[in-house]
């Protein structure tokens, strides 16, 4: 997901599309205040409590947030929301800690380091809950001169980013790729050299979907070793961009920016383009592995899909939130936060880099939301 340069453009995008929807609105009150409106979806969104919330975390999300943000002032006049990007870890720090009113992750509240136990005593002897609120494609991005529509499999893609295929015209790729006339040419690994939540969920689906080809392991530092490493989302998509016959995995935002081809996903039921609607449908067909209103997902549910027209190698991040013990304003505004970024937010995501969130889970998360007390 895009960090950088969206941000303002896909909030102006966002804010222009709200107050088109907002006209009419009686939505103006005061800072501090107190009403209820609709939204594009028909939800209602209870205004008011405390004017200005605290959120840091995960940086992978950062422009939706402002996205949201930007919505969220339009539709609760003289409400804010302040986030600090610092990463994962010290949103889950702080959120623990009680600095913060939610935190911003790219993994759900781990039992084993005691974060779940530490979340129940922050949030007075209730739970957490880990709402996924922000889901980003990534692309499997390549330059290769006269090769512009290309297919893989998991365990393909798996075998390139690990060295065993080592050519384009390897039989292996051939064998995806019809009549393609591929060339005889060396494939250039490009790898996030910079520990990253985006390499951690792509090995985690080379490992579910590769039948096995993939055994080096999984987390936040690449460990296929193969390739020339970069640093940060933008640095390897202008490396790939400048290198024929490179190949990288990075956020569709930055395979966008920099003209890469993109590779299609054949999950066992024909190659699937990366899109909104087949990202659509991975997320749709996600399974929830947490109970109740704990909405952690089970990554291998998306990543091992084989589900018609499911593009599977997305990055989920989540928002921790206390599904209790908020003073009341505080957890007034969370809620109302929360409901215009699973609703009304949604507008300014795909200029952004995200997917917005197919109806289905959009109505799991409002449940979550609702609940909240």
């Amino acid at each position: 997901m895009k960090t950088k340069r969206h941000g303002a453009v896909a909030g102006l995008i966002a804010a222009g599309a709200l107050l088109l929807t907002a006209c009419g609105s009686d939505n103006n009150a005061p800072a501090g205040g107190s009403t209820t409106s609709g939204n594009a979806s028909g939800v209602a969104v209870e205004c008011g409590g405390k004017s200005k919330l605290n959120a840091e975390g995960s940086s992978a999300q950062k422009n939706a947030i402002d996205t949201f943000v930007q919505a969220y002032q339009q539709k609760c006049a003289g409400s804010d929301l302040a986030y600090n990007a610092s990463g994962s870890g010290a949103g889950v720090k702080n959120f623990l800690a009680g600095q913060v009113d939610f935190g911003g992750s790219d993994s759900p509240l781990s039992e084993s380091k005691g974060e779940v136990a530490k979340a129940a005593e922050r949030c007075k002897g209730n739970p957490a809950w880990n709402l996924p609120l922000v889901f980003g494609p990534v692309a499997i991005g390549y330059k290769l001169d006269g090769v512009t529509d290309l297919t893989l499999t998991g365990e393909v893609a798996a075998k390139i980013f690990n060295g065993t295929v080592k050519k384009w015209n390897d039989p292996a790729i051939k064998a995806l790729n019809g009549s393609a006339t591929l060339p005889d040419k060396d494939i250039k690994v490009v790898y996030r050299s910079d520990e990253s939540g985006t390499t951690d969920n792509f090995q985690l689906y080379l490992k579910a979907a590769s039948k096995g080809a993939w055994t080096q392991g999984e987390g936040k530092t690449f460990k296929g070793g193969v390739g020339e490493g970069k640093e940060k989302s933008a640095g390897v998509a202008q490396a790939v961009g400048s290198i024929d016959g490179a190949v990288t995995y990075v956020e569709l935002s930055f395979a966008q920016e920099n003209k890469l081809s993109i590779a299609k996903i054949d999950t066992g039921s024909g190659a699937v383009a990366l899109n909104d609607e087949s990202v659509g449908k991975a997320i749709d067909g996600a399974t929830i592995k947490g109970t109740g209103n704990d909405l952690v997902l089970d990554l291998n549910s998306i990543y091992g899909t084989t589900t018609a027209g499911a593009y599977p190698l997305l990055l989920a991040t989540y928002e921790i939130v206390c599904s209790a013990g908020y003073d009341a304003d505080t957890a007034k505004a969370v809620k109302a936060f929360l409901t215009v970024a699973a609703t009304d937010g949604q507008a300014g995501l795909k200029e952004a880099g995200y997917a917005p969130l197919p109806k289905a889970f959009q109505d799991k998360l409002l449940t979550a939301i609702k609940a909240i007390a």
